[in-house]
């Protein structure tokens, strides 16, 4: 699957698809009600399907006439998503993990609706796409490859439209070549230190463009909510928020193509975002280290580049690169430079830190063996990753059985087999076992 953006053009047809996006959200919201009425009186929820067909009835009727604008695989799109909402919300019930269910959303906040097989019409020769029975412009940045699969209409904050053409494209699979490998241990002083001694500092984009956002918002709050004047602000504090990020998505872009051109091999460091928001909320969201791992991952397919992930409990910053030796005292952030007290060897902390991620994904590499490029080699969350410097591959016939304390992952035609450690703490299974098999028939 392949996604076109596409930007339209500024018209006067743009506010029958602000109407279509209000719509859909009002839909959501009363989706959401009969979802909870539903579950209050019988304990249980309603059949997506069912749905379905309860608002073709509505449709029908004077008082939600109104549905009629949207098409009706759009209303079928709005039902889905809540559907996957709520079985998400059931899933990260069951895991243990921190969400709520869907809940309802201001309609001029709903973002967007989804067109699949009808209700639009493409015409690439003019730059116009149909969408209902009017047609927009759109800027034409490229061709579209691949056979249509969905459209989507999306509003912004500043009340630009765009659409997202989603098509079912089918690249050639480039195969992974051979260059230099790479270890990168992310930072917040310095976005990214290598282990080659690559330092690449990103721009704090937020901190350029604080003075415009404080001046923006102390002129919201000077204008009576509702009046013109008031939307005016807000429009005005979106464009810039909307500058910044573009900002970092284009150093993003620019960096991971850079990136991916000139390593053939790059072993990171599987983070905790949210934990570390926690910690460092502004600046953590501001360098923005999850989207740019998105689109590093993007343009490792493209130009046949491997990415390998070390475990997020891996001692990197506490083992000496040099020896081996594991010290526990430098678990103080404020500790920037140490000596080793076994070799004595002199280190800088990210340097250091992106030499052991290389060793470790070194080593998950030489056990793994993935054969396609862009293959995300990436051990399980629960402290299963393999040392770096011993590791122990034997023979398919002395693998021990398995068992609860054992994992089993398949990548790149190979069954890597990992044993976790034996520590009482999840968190301090660092050292485990592999061992690589062919794949049983």
């Amino acid at each position: 699957m392949k996604t076109y953006r596409f930007k339209l053009y500024h018209s006067d047809h743009n506010t029958a698809l602000m109407r279509q996006i209000n719509i859909a959200g009002l839909i959501y919201n009363h989706c959401v009600a009969l979802y909870r009425r539903y579950y209050k009186l019988f304990e249980k929820y309603i059949q997506p399907y069912v749905l379905m067909k309860h608002l073709t009835k509505l449709k029908r009727t004077k008082r939600f006439a109104y549905m009629r604008r949207l098409g009706s695989q759009a209303v079928q799109d709005v039902v889905q998503r809540i559907d996957r909402a709520y079985n998400l919300f059931w899933t990260n019930l069951k895991r243990g993990v921190k969400s709520s269910p869907p809940k309802f959303r201001k309609v001029k906040k709903y973002k967007s609706f989804t067109l699949k097989q009808a209700g639009w019409a493409l015409d690439e020769s003019c730059g116009r796409i149909r969408l209902g029975k009017k047609w927009y412009g759109y800027f034409q940045s490229r061709k579209i490859d691949g056979r249509v699969k969905t459209v989507t209409v999306k509003r912004d904050a500043v009340g630009d439209i765009y659409i997202y053409i989603v098509c079912d494209a089918h690249p050639a699979q480039v195969e992974a070549r051979t260059g230099k490998s790479v270890g990168f241990d992310f930072g917040l002083k310095r976005f990214l230190t290598g282990s080659d001694g690559n330092e690449i500092v990103s721009p704090d984009f937020f901190m350029q463009n604080v003075k415009r956002i404080r001046t923006k918002c102390r002129n919201i709050s000077r204008k009576k909510e509702g009046s013109n004047k008031h939307e005016r602000a807000r429009l005005e504090l979106a464009c810039v928020y909307r500058k910044l990020a573009n900002q970092r998505q284009d150093f993003h872009f620019k960096l991971a193509r850079r990136l991916c051109e000139e390593y053939a091999v790059i072993c990171l460091e599987d983070l905790n975002i949210k934990a570390m928001a926690h910690l460092w909320g502004r600046k953590i969201h501001s360098l923005g280290f999850s989207e740019f791992i998105e689109i590093l991952q993007h343009k490792a397919i493209e130009l046949g580049t491997q990415i390998i992930f070390v475990d997020m409990y891996y001692p990197s910053s506490q083992l000496c690169s040099v020896c081996g030796y594991k010290n526990e005292n430098v678990k103080d952030l404020r500790i920037r430079e140490r000596e080793c007290p076994h070799c004595g060897t002199h280190h800088d902390r990210d340097r250091n830190a992106a030499k052991n991620i290389l060793m470790a994904g070194a080593s998950l590499r030489r056990a793994s063996r993935p054969a396609i490029s862009g293959d995300m080699v990436r051990p399980e969350q629960s402290g299963s990753v393999v040392d770096a410097r011993i590791p122990r591959i034997t023979a398919a016939g002395s693998m021990p059985k398995y068992s609860a304390k054992n994992q089993i992952h398949s990548l790149g035609g190979k069954i890597l087999y990992v044993q976790r450690g034996q520590h009482d703490n999840p968190r301090k299974n660092f050292c485990t076992h592999a061992w690589s098999v062919n794949r049983l028939p």
